[in-house]
């Protein structure tokens, strides 16, 4: 399966720049990049090693940028020789990497779970892999769900891919996508934005 996602998928992802600083200069650019959010992340330990550019925290990790929230038991980041940031994320035992996207403009929130995530700052991919489960709420309810053995996010080209297997969150290691009508989706919405008039 290889589709386009919504707006909102793209924004969550995007956001995994703990993981993922933009590469380009004021001058590639030729306008200022918006600045980007600090990042916090909690950990037991962490293990700096500045001659390998590598970054490893350990013990309950959250991190924090942004509307962006990752938790895990490890976190491992590292800068490759071109300047682009690599990060995985995992877990012990079988609770998930959890990664939450929030939008309170349009009352949004996308939620990603797998036992491993796993960033390629070059390619700018982000892959949640084993037991994954991407899903979107509106007004605090879930509208679209995506679940598979493991769930691609190409963030250039705002597409994503899903694929079955033994260790898949859906029955029979298949990939299983539910999408509700987009007029369900604008009328959660509309009736959040009442409510919070009100």
């Amino acid at each position: 399966m290889n589709l386009t996602r919504p707006t909102a998928f793209s924004l969550w992802l995007s956001s995994m720049a703990l993981i993922a600083a933009s590469h380009l200069t004021y001058a590639q650019t030729a306008t200022p990049p918006a600045e980007e959010p600090d990042t916090l992340v909690l950990s037991d330990t962490l293990d700096y090693d500045d001659i390998n550019k590598e970054s490893i925290f350990i013990g309950n990790v959250i991190m924090t940028r942004g509307a962006m929230t990752l938790h895990s038991d490890k976190l491992v980041i590292r800068e490759d020789a071109e300047g682009f940031q690599h990060g995985i994320a995992t877990v012990n035992g079988n609770k998930p990497v959890v990664i939450r996207q929030e939008d309170p403009a349009k009352f949004e929130v996308i939620e990603a779970k797998g036992l491993r995530g796993d960033y390629n700052g070059k390619t700018e991919e982000v892959i949640m892999t084993g037991q994954a489960v991407v899903t979107r709420f509106l007004c605090g309810k879930p509208f679209d769900t995506i679940k598979g053995e493991r769930v691609i996010y190409k963030q250039k080209t705002d597409t994503y891919q899903a694929f079955g297997g033994p260790n898949s969150s859906a029955a029979g290691g298949r990939v299983r996508s539910v999408a509700q009508a987009r007029s369900k989706a604008d009328a959660a919405i509309a009736e959040c934005q009442k409510k919070s008039a009100g």
